[in-house]
């Protein structure tokens, strides 16, 4: 140990560095007092960023703990840049108070009778009453999914066997439409060497009829975006028909449901609904004697056959509720489609210049069963005139439910009872 009085100038000439005790003890000191004000000034920056940390009370039933998976979030959470963390935390911070600031002025439920049934207990700017068939990407912004957003939907119900036919009607419809095949035979994987067929949206039932898919995927709130849905057949020719060129005529002449004329070398179809030379529309026609005691009402006039109906959104509003349920085939829906619209001599009607030809192909009868030695197609038919009939039969009982109800309470409001 080197003696602590030796002279300072040998020291120097060992090469061992000399400093003032008081020098070391002044330093230590200034340090201390720089880490203790940093600290202080950090603290205090740390408060007033955060000055509600008292956070909502929350119950957390244990067992949802374990699963939040903690490799999982450090993983993928420690890619996102520090500055996007930090700007996220203080929006979620001056969120907070506001939130806090609102919460504490009223205590009660949220609770608006005019939201849609069930979402009584939401803020109204977050419901969302309808949708659509449009096709959003799983990346990027939602605004910038849709370069174009389709103002019209044309359903299908096909078979495979009928491709080539629906590769030509698809091919009739611009962008400006949304298409949707529904497929009878569960087959919809087989369309894709369309390629028109990967922006579609195909759904898929086996053995089931266009009125079918109708009821459970055309609901109001779903085709609600689009002005106009075409709700056709697959074995329908179309040549000499084009989608825009229609709708125009459509609605010159002010039409909510309409069809396409149908070529009158085609197989059995009403006089209303065959096309006309020398006409852009037509809405009314003559049918046998005794077929129209009003020429105003079907089949003679407020009147189109279920093959190929076109119908505005509101006019679909109405149809679609009166689609029975257990009812698959449609027939007899197109005699008392004029209940949707008024007045439907003047706002149902056939366009000529634009028509199709019917092929009358069997596919969907082909998928009936065979049973007690009749061919499928057989069982089929028999269904839809059975089903014609109970429909009729649940229109009247309807209607004459409704009008009796309504004359017995006419009748205690006139006695004042």
């Amino acid at each position: 140990m080197l003696n602590e009085r030796m002279p300072r100038k040998i020291l120097s000439t060992m090469g061992i560095p000399i400093r003032s005790g008081k020098a070391r003890n002044h330093n230590e000191t200034m340090r201390l007092t720089i880490s203790i004000f940093v600290g202080v000034v950090f603290g205090f920056f740390l408060g007033v960023s955060f000055p509600t940390l008292s956070l909502i009370r929350m119950t957390i039933p244990s067992s949802l703990l374990p699963s939040i998976d903690l490799t999982y979030v450090d993983e993928n959470y420690s890619k996102i840049p520090t500055k996007s963390l930090w700007n996220a935390w203080s929006s979620l911070n001056k969120d907070r108070s506001t939130y806090n600031t609102l919460h504490n002025l009223n205590e009660t439920k949220i609770w608006v009778p005019t939201n849609p049934r069930g979402a009584e207990r939401l803020p109204p700017r977050i419901v969302e009453s309808q949708s659509d068939f449009y096709l959003h990407r799983l990346w990027g912004t939602p605004y910038q999914d849709l370069s174009v957003k389709p103002k019209y939907l044309v359903t299908f119900t096909v078979g495979l066997d009928m491709k080539y036919n629906i590769d030509a009607a698809v091919k009739k419809f611009s962008e400006n439409f949304t298409i949707v095949l529904f497929h009878y035979d569960g087959r919809a994987s087989d369309w894709d060497k369309f390629e028109w067929s990967k922006r579609a949206i195909h759904i898929s039932a086996r053995k089931q009829t266009k009125w079918w898919f109708a009821k459970r995927f055309l609901h109001p709130d779903i085709v609600a975006p689009y002005d106009y849905i075409f709700i056709w057949d697959e074995d329908l020719g179309v040549e000499h028909f084009d989608a825009e060129e229609y709708l125009k005529l459509v609605k010159k002449h002010g039409l909510e449901i309409s069809q396409p004329g149908i070529d009158p070398s085609s197989s059995f179809t009403w006089q209303m609904t065959k096309k006309r030379d020398g006409y852009e529309v037509h809405k009314k026609a003559e049918e046998r004697s005794g077929w129209c005691p009003d020429p105003h009402l079907p089949p003679c006039a407020a009147f189109v056959e279920i093959m190929a109906p076109v119908f505005t959104k509101d006019a679909w509003r109405c149809v679609w509720h009166m689609i029975q349920n257990d009812l698959v085939h449609g027939w007899g829906l197109d005699f008392v489609l004029r209940r949707c619209v008024e007045p439907a001599h003047e706002k149902i009607g056939v366009v000529d210049t634009q028509w199709i030809v019917h092929q009358s192909v069997p596919t969907l009868g082909n998928q009936g069963q065979a049973e007690e030695g009749r061919a499928p197609w057989e069982g089929v038919r028999e269904r839809c005139h059975k089903e014609w009939t109970i429909f009729q039969e649940r229109m009247v009982d309807a209607e004459r439910d409704y009008f009796q109800t309504r004359a017995t309470i006419l009748l205690l409001n006139s006695t004042g009872h």
